[in-house]
């Protein structure tokens, strides 16, 4: 039997990257999902990968930052497939072109901060908020929130981004304490560099050279690494997993700095053993 057979699914910003990869693994597992994303023809994208594939899916529109869109995508779960188990909050603002306009909290636009807590705060704000009553009937499910290594390591822009990803850290931490009682787990997955559509177009491959370089791992992270731990912690299997945010990095956080530097110049360096 499947990791997931009988469960419905849905996943936001599955048009593309991170949720498509998620939608297609959680479908792969055995659940119909509800894929959405703000991009129509990104969603039927991924809904017709997973048909053609053999599993149940169906797309809509979702603006997370739209109250109303947020509820019809969760009823569209219960009138689709019968109800609902698992909640993918995925979707956030990582458009290329608005991610340089996220500088430091001097330059930032107010409009442009707002902008960002509503997408990536407020809409898995209103996921949980509307899910949780429907996997209550069903005798509990599972929240998965796409967090971000920037929650907790900082870079010189992308404030509001990194703010953002440490509310939802925060969030994750309220609802797996106000519902785990009722049969509700909520976890985060905090990816590092994964390349994904927007990331490929973000960073020229003189930037991913420099973040494989700061990582003891030999490859950066593609979507895939993010949809099967999705997959896993929407599953019993992770039934004793609540509350707690996953990094999936390839170890970019666990060095001492000066080693990224021992290994841009290794080859030059006399080993310490061996120095007069």
């Amino acid at each position: 039997m499947s990791l997931l057979s009988g469960k419905v699914a849905a996943v936001t910003g599955a048009g593309s990257g991170i949720g498509a990869a998620s939608a297609k693994i959680l479908a792969r597992e055995g659940a119909a999902v509800v894929v959405s994303d703000i991009n129509t023809a990104g969603a039927e994208a991924t809904v017709a990968a997973i048909t053609e594939a053999g599993g149940r899916a169906v797309a809509t529109t979702v603006d997370v930052a739209v109250e109303e869109h947020i509820k019809a995508m969760v009823q569209l779960a219960v009138d689709t497939f019968g109800g609902l188990d698992i909640l993918h909050n995925n979707a956030a603002l990582v458009n290329p072109a608005f991610l340089g306009r996220d500088t430091t909290v001097v330059d930032i636009e107010a409009a442009d901060w707002d902008r960002v807590m509503a997408i990536n705060v407020r809409g898995p704000m209103l996921g949980c908020k509307y899910a949780i009553p429907e996997m209550e009937k069903r005798g509990g499910g599972s929240i998965i929130i796409t967090s971000s290594v920037g929650a907790h390591h900082a870079t010189v822009n992308q404030t509001a981004y990194g703010v953002s990803k440490g509310a939802l850290d925060t969030l994750i931490k309220y609802v797996a304490t106000g519902f785990g009682k009722r049969g509700i787990r909520c976890n985060g997955i905090a990816p590092g560099v994964v390349l994904s559509e927007s990331a490929l177009i973000a960073l020229p491959p003189a930037v991913r050279d420099m973040h494989l370089m700061a990582q003891p791992t030999s490859r950066l992270g593609v979507p895939e690494d993010i949809g099967e731990m999705a997959a896993f912690l929407a599953s019993d299997k992770a039934g004793y997993i609540n509350g707690v945010t996953i990094p999936i990095h390839g170890g970019m956080t666990i060095i001492n700095p000066h080693q990224v530097e021992l290994w841009a110049h290794e080859g030059e360096l006399v080993p310490f053993a061996d120095a007069e």
